[in-house]
């Protein structure tokens, strides 16, 4: 049962209350006078019996009551927020066929939600999805084969196919747990243990092993390791190192208590997630799968990966296109 005198704006203006400690800030970013958020605040405290804020205080600070509300607040308006947007999503109901292709790194969590939303839309159109490495769905989108995809760019324009930048994945260093603090450093530890590469036909391996290149660094040729699962699962079991991304980690969840992320210790450089669609179709289709995706990302991947791994805060973020 919903508590009298607890609204959506009240806890909007106890959000931001709670991020600027002022009024005035406050006001700003609700678009409420000054007057209509002292009033939102003061009838939240009084639905809920109990000061929330420090009022005596500038900038004002959370009560004990208030940190624990703040938690649960977040809670509900993120949901409010999501739903809002999968509900405004697009309409897809004029389509008769759509051929998705969905990059392999998102299978366990940004693919299900984004079909989903995808099938309440799609009424009456004849669906098909396939996930794969990136060369093998921008080999698919020349081809024709896809009418839309979401996958890792090459940098280079694809004829015929439009692309939407969706998130900068930057590429850092996974070791074996314990193994830097063993090693003394990063660059110890990629003398002692042999480099576990990404199959180069993959745009990944080709990627990592261009940078490489360009900066002269050398590593032992033993190992070119085709999924990127089996990867981290030998780093895990303490075979070697290897190099990938935000994303490429947080899908091998299941061995995070065995690996270790770090920056690169040498030049950093990074890949970018893009959105692509057939120059034929319809520009507000592609940009409303985009402008979903995008949403999802944040939520799904980059929010958890920045609780996990905070230094990439800035690094790993969505792109505008």
């Amino acid at each position: 049962m919903v508590m009298k005198g607890v609204t959506l704006r009240g806890l909007e203006v106890f959000e931001a209350l709670a991020a600027t400690g002022s009024v005035a800030q406050a006001a700003e970013a609700t678009g409420l006078s000054q007057p209509a958020v002292s009033q939102q605040m003061r009838n939240l405290e009084s639905a809920l019996d109990v000061d929330l804020l420090d009022h005596g205080r500038r900038p004002m600070t959370l009560t004990a009551a208030g940190r624990s509300f703040l938690a649960r607040t977040q809670t509900v308006l993120g949901e409010l927020r999501q739903a809002r947007n999968e509900l405004t999503v697009m309409d897809l109901t004029h389509l008769s066929t759509l051929n998705l292709g969905m990059i392999d790194d998102f299978e366990n969590d940004l693919t299900p939600r984004l079909v989903t939303i995808l099938a309440d839309s799609l009424t009456r159109c004849r669906f098909k999805l396939i996930s794969a490495p990136s060369h093998e769905i921008s080999a698919a989108m020349q081809a024709g084969r896809l009418h839309i995809a979401v996958a890792a760019s090459s940098g280079q324009a694809l004829d015929g196919v439009a692309e939407y930048p969706l998130v900068r994945d930057p590429f850092l260093l996974v070791t074996p747990r314990g193994a830097l603090r063993e090693a003394g450093s990063l660059d110890a530890v990629m003398q002692g243990l042999p480099l576990l590469r990404h199959d180069r036909d993959q745009l990944i391996g080709r990627q990592v092993e261009a940078h490489l290149a360009r900066h002269d660094l050398r590593f032992d040729e033993r190992f070119e390791i085709g999924t990127h699962l089996s990867l981290m699962t030998l780093v895990a079991r303490g075979v070697g190192w290897s190099i990938t991304t935000p994303l490429g980690y947080m899908r091998a969840a299941r061995v995070h208590g065995e690996v270790e992320a770090h920056a690169l210790p040498f030049p950093p450089f990074a890949r970018t997630i893009a959105l692509f669609a057939g120059t034929d179709w319809t520009d507000e289709v592609p940009r409303d799968v985009a402008r979903t995706a995008r949403h999802l990302l944040q939520t799904l991947v980059i929010d958890p990966a920045l609780t996990q791994l905070p230094w990439l805060e800035g690094d790993l973020r969505l792109l505008d296109g």
